[in-house]
């Protein structure tokens, strides 16, 4: 059986990713945080915390991080001890609406992945796959999280694409081969 340390779960929205994430940090370790990214600036967007929220026992420590992500993790990876980031959309969303730079900032956050001390799992969703946003910040925002997601991924050990609840392992995969005639 192989161990990952860092595991990148991407999805689009209401695809399961966050459930499955849930499961592999449970059945990785009973001590286990849950790094929130998510900011609730209106009442819809406090009844989808709420719901996440639930979907928690009481063995889950919840660590608010919509901008200090870096900091939040380097604090709580450790040996044994599952972190669950949910989501890095959001994180990235917060940084760009910040005036931050969204590539220092992952620049960082792809060191701090590299050298996680513990589980850790990564919830991002793949937002490449629709229209073409159509105002400039939209389209930079998707490029943004297009080029992060492929950073992480890189630094991570697995990556699990998750359709209609389903998980597809990425990564690790085998070689790719084409048969030549």
């Amino acid at each position: 059986m192989t161990i990952h340390r860092r595991v990148l779960i991407l999805g689009g929205a209401r695809s399961g990713k966050s459930r499955t994430a849930l499961q592999l940090a449970e059945s990785t370790s009973p001590e286990r945080d849950y790094i929130a990214t998510a900011q609730a600036f209106d009442d819809e967007m406090r009844e989808r915390i709420d719901r996440h929220r639930a979907e928690r026992d009481r063995s889950w420590q919840t660590i608010d991080a919509p901008l200090d992500l870096v900091e939040a993790v380097q604090a709580r990876a450790a040996p044994r001890h599952a972190v669950l980031v949910d989501c890095l959309t959001l994180w990235l969303s917060n940084i760009m609406l910040a005036g931050r730079d969204p590539s220092r900032e992952a620049d960082r956050l792809v060191q701090t992945v590299r050298d996680a001390r513990g589980p850790l799992i990564l919830v991002s969703n793949e937002v490449g796959h629709g229209i073409v946003p159509s105002t400039p910040l939209g389209r930079s925002f998707r490029d943004e999280q297009g080029r992060l997601n492929q950073r992480v991924a890189e630094v991570c050990d697995a990556v699990i694409f998750v359709a209609a609840g389903q998980p597809i392992l990425l990564k690790p995969a085998p070689p790719l081969r084409l048969h030549l005639e």
